[in-house]
């Protein structure tokens, strides 16, 4: 995967996100392909419900993630 935008959500990106209404819970995903993802390495899916979410959105924007669960929203903290 080439260098991936600091600007926005995009595939190889690195985000941080914190989880409204879960007591500031905060995460670090890379987003990848589907065949180089790995949950327990924190390698999530281009195409799973919150990489979905996330794509072409900026650090500051608060974003809802509809999941099999129910929807919630994550506010996207720093994009490395």
């Amino acid at each position: 995967i080439e260098e991936a935008s600091k600007d926005q959500v995009s595939l190889g990106s690195t985000v941080c996100i914190r989880y409204i209404d879960e007591d500031d819970e905060t995460d670090e995903y890379m987003i990848v392909g589907s065949h180089e993802a790995d949950p327990f390495a924190s390698k999530i899916s281009n195409e799973s419900p919150i990489a979905k979410a996330l794509m072409n959105h900026k650090v500051g924007e608060t974003v809802t993630v509809e999941s099999p669960n129910g929807s919630y929203q994550v506010e996207i903290t720093e994009i490395k």
